[in-house]
């Protein structure tokens, strides 16, 4: 018997796949199961997303119920919205800890390396951005006469201590929602999928979940789609979380605080300017305040352009090794 390699059944001679064995029924069973759950990789990520999900989902179901007994209603305030935002990150990143533990990876393969880019360059370079990108948008609808800026309306002496409030509570905004829908889940399904579809199914995720926010529409939940999308782009160009961390803490922020303007619909108590809108509601936003208006999508586009010009290479998945 000759030593050639066999390449496809077409090739084995018909001796030899008669005497080769067949697999029983339930070794075809088996085999099936094992198709839909495992890959060469092991668990399919679909399947590694469900369970992540699950985790949160189970553990919110428990969180709301106390919170239901303590949550106050009327205008969000930086105090509840630090211990509900506080809870948010811990149960996420606990559920991303149980993932990384039983895929023995660590966070900073889920795009939130801590030890060397935690709030570093990165993460100012967003901040910077997230309050330029709010601020052009609110100067085109004023330029407009859509929206007046207003006067100071919180006391002097109350200032530093809201202000500082704001930003730790808005920093856990963007801590948690961007590793909620651009880490552990866009490195999961990114695997499965490819980034770009994973991006985009994220993305919309992202943009439907507004739509439970009192006073949300969808021209607000379609922008939230949008620089969602946006924040998965600066991901991809890269490598981590951590500038769009700090444009979405920052847009949220100036946003609530510094321009005293709805956020998604929602309104903050205790506003630092007596700012307000006047006009139709496609320049205005509305109730939804300006991710509702129509220069939303110019300003995020204007977003696309830049970070594409000045991060112009890709850096997820990593690039190969010189010489590879």
């Amino acid at each position: 018997m000759n030593h050639e390699q066999y390449n496809s059944q077409e090739d084995i001679p018909e001796q030899a796949k008669a005497d080769s064995p067949k697999p029983s029924l339930g070794e075809q069973h088996r085999g099936t199961i094992d198709g839909i759950f495992l890959n060469s990789r092991g668990v399919r990520s679909g399947w590694r997303l469900l369970i992540f999900a699950a985790i949160i989902y189970v553990c919110f179901q428990v969180v709301s119920v106390i919170w239901a007994r303590f949550a106050r209603p009327g205008p969000i305030s930086p105090t509840s919205m630090l211990v509900q935002e506080g809870i948010f990150l811990i149960v996420v990143l606990a559920a991303a800890g149980l993932m990384a533990i039983f895929e023995k990876r660590s966070l900073a393969d889920y795009f939130l390396p801590w030890r060397r880019e935690a709030f570093g360059s990165g993460f100012w370079r967003g901040v910077v951005w997230g309050w330029l990108a709010l601020s052009v948008l609110l100067v085109a609808i004023h330029l407009d006469h859509g929206f007046i800026f207003g006067h100071v309306a919180l006391a002097v002496s109350k200032i530093p201590i809201d202000a500082l409030l704001w930003a730790l509570a808005f920093t856990l905004v963007g801590l948690s929602e961007e590793f909620t829908f651009r880490g552990y889940a866009l490195y999961t399904l990114s695997a499965g999928i490819g980034f770009w579809p994973a991006a985009i199914l994220l993305s919309g995720a992202f943009g439907a979940v507004h739509l439970s926010n009192p006073g949300e529409d969808w021209a607000g939940a379609l922008a939230a789609c949008f620089i969602g999308l946006f924040f998965c782009f600066t991901v991809r160009r890269t490598g981590n979380l951590w500038f769009a961390i700090g444009l979405h803490s920052m847009w949220d922020y100036a946003e609530t605080f510094l321009y005293s303007v709805p956020n998604s619909g929602l309104m903050a108590k205790g506003r630092l300017l007596t700012s307000s809108f006047h006009g139709p509601r496609w320049l205005t936003g509305g109730r939804v305040g300006p991710e509702g208006s129509v220069f939303v999508f110019v300003v995020i586009g204007i977003l696309f352009l830049a970070f594409h010009r000045i991060y112009p290479r890709a850096q997820f998945p990593p690039p190969p090794p010189a010489g590879a």
